[in-house]
């Protein structure tokens, strides 16, 4: 039995989770959740009373820790360079500051590729050898299992998919108009759906989730997608081009990295009813396919525990790094 402890660090949360790894299998012993602190240091300090007060109740001793951390980040040097969602995190080297006071292996990841690795483990993907997962939630990243391996590029930057353009027009989404996160993320949603909605209400038309020009600030992709079950003409549009896009970037992914699934986050599994017969549409008429007859597309397996679990993976990779330089 291996005692493990994950770190999972967001822009309005973070989570500190104690577990026990027995053989391949991982069960939560306790999870500490509480508001991201305004100030790196502060929010480190924070953690680490959190997991001293794990540690303690639990009688335990940790064999590594893993963090989840939205990038942009350094694994290789275990920095956390300027993340947008976590305001004067610059250059902070969390990995060293934590291994000097727990003195066991620490590893760090961004979100994307950790999330990757625990549906890959654990999840939708396991099982297979070749598997990309992506987010689609707050934002749209991918993390990317190639031939039984985290792959993460030359410098921490590979799958930041959601800055591909899809279209020359659309919401902005990672910085770029009509770009894959602008279609296909919790705020592009949103914002492709004000955009519509005002149109509507400007034509005398009352979608379901606004019903007037002063409630256009208040629209969320959750809103959207109620409306949208509940047969609303604009929701539904709204998740018809959100699909038209989705199935056109899968399709590109099918074609370029040959895989055996892709895992689908957040949004999709909660949509699956209405973008699965959009998104297969545009498999069909723009993969490759013979590409596409040895891809599965599926929702995310670990539903609201992929935080956590996200970051037990990153943890294994300590360990395991560490078993490899000893």
């Amino acid at each position: 039995m291996t005692i493990l402890a994950g770190l999972d660090i967001g822009g309005t949360k973070c989570a500190v989770i104690l577990g026990k790894l027995r053989e391949e299998q991982i069960e939560i012993l306790e999870r500490v959740a509480f508001p991201t602190p305004g100030t790196p240091g502060q929010s480190i300090q924070k953690m680490i009373e959190s997991l001293d007060g794990l540690i303690d109740k639990h009688q335990v001793m940790i064999a590594a820790i893993g963090i989840s951390c939205g990038g942009p980040l350094d694994s290789r040097k275990g920095v956390v360079l300027c993340p947008p969602n976590l305001p004067g995190w610059d250059h902070i080297e969390i990995v060293d500051q934590l291994e000097a006071y727990y003195h066991v292996p620490v590893a760090l990841q961004n979100d994307a590729n950790a999330g990757a690795m625990a549906e890959w483990r654990w999840g939708a993907g396991k099982g297979t050898e070749n598997m990309m997962f992506l987010t689609f939630g707050t934002g749209m990243g991918a993390g990317l299992i190639l031939n039984g391996q985290l792959y993460s590029g030359t410098n921490d930057l590979a799958g930041e998919v959601g800055h591909i353009r899809l279209a020359e027009e659309g919401p902005v989404g990672f910085g770029k108009a009509g770009s894959f996160e602008g279609f296909c993320s919790g705020g592009g949603i949103a914002r492709l759906a004000t955009t519509m909605a005002k149109q509507a209400i400007e034509e005398g038309k009352r979608p379901q989730f606004c019903q007037t020009l002063a409630e256009l600030h208040d629209i969320t992709t959750k809103k959207v997608g109620e409306a949208a079950q509940n047969g609303d003409e604009l929701a539904l549009k709204v998740f018809s081009i959100v699909g038209h896009h989705l199935g056109r970037a899968l399709a590109l992914f099918v074609d370029i990295l040959n895989p055996e699934k892709i895992v689908i986050g957040s949004i999709y599994g909660r949509q699956k009813d209405i973008l699965e017969p959009l998104i297969k549409k545009e498999l069909e008429e723009e993969a490759i396919g013979l590409s596409l007859s040895v891809c599965e597309v599926v929702p995310a397996g670990l539903g609201e525990s992929i935080g956590d679990l996200a970051s037990f993976s990153v943890a294994l990779l300590a360990l395991k790094g560490n078993k490899s330089n000893s």
